[in-house]
């Protein structure tokens, strides 16, 4: 190829490069049902500028996807997410938000693949939509924590009735959050966090 010298040659942008400090990263899946913010979350909250593989919804998934609830939103997720969030110097975590639609939940088994954790990410007005997505965690053994994105909408609910509902064992973590916030989806990320060390830990 000729280069001539009007030609640029250009690399990632600064705020892309890894840290020269970092010494350990970690992947992490944020899931959840379709329309409850995993593509907010990941955008909010990561230091570089995130990939998505948002698509128009068409008329060809009416009456395949279940958008009870969220009957406004026009785009989807049809692969993953990805963004990036150093929580020190040493530590990166690898974010990767999943599909919501059921139809692209076959792309997960290759998202889970290395991740040592996960955020729950649901929407008090459609708790339904997270029943089978705890439950393929659990099939799976990725340890996880919930986080209830707070819609300005959604019916609030003590912590415990949450818990019952989603029957979820008393040592797993529910935070509430704004996935809009990037301060608010970085504590949901340090909760996860936390649990995952005190899973690593033996007590006593």
């Amino acid at each position: 190829m000729d280069f001539r010298s009007s030609d640029t040659i250009t690399g990632p942008r600064s705020e892309d490069v890894l840290p020269t400090t970092a010494t350990a990263a970690v992947k992490v899946v944020i899931v959840g049902g379709f329309g409850v913010g995993k593509t907010t979350m990941v955008g909010s909250v990561s230091e570089i500028r995130p990939l998505t593989t948002e698509e128009t919804m068409t008329q060809a998934g009416v009456g395949v996807d279940d958008n009870v609830g969220v009957e406004s939103k026009t785009a989807t997720t049809v692969a993953m997410d990805f963004g990036r969030i150093s929580l020190s110097d040493e530590l990166i975590l690898y974010l990767f938000g999943t599909p919501g639609q059921e139809r692209f939940w076959f792309l997960w088994n290759g998202l889970f693949e290395g991740a040592l954790g996960a955020v729950v990410l649901i929407d008090t007005r459609r708790l339904q939509v997270s029943f089978d997505v705890i439950g393929r965690l659990e099939e799976r053994g990725v340890p996880f924590v919930v986080a209830v994105n707070t819609f300005p909408d959604a019916p609030h609910h003590p912590v415990e009735a949450l818990r019952n509902a989603l029957d979820l064992p008393d040592e797993v973590p529910i935070i509430d959050c704004d996935a809009r916030l990037r301060a608010s989806s970085r504590d949901v990320l340090l909760t996860l966090m936390r649990y995952l060390h005190s899973l690593a830990v033996p007590l006593g």
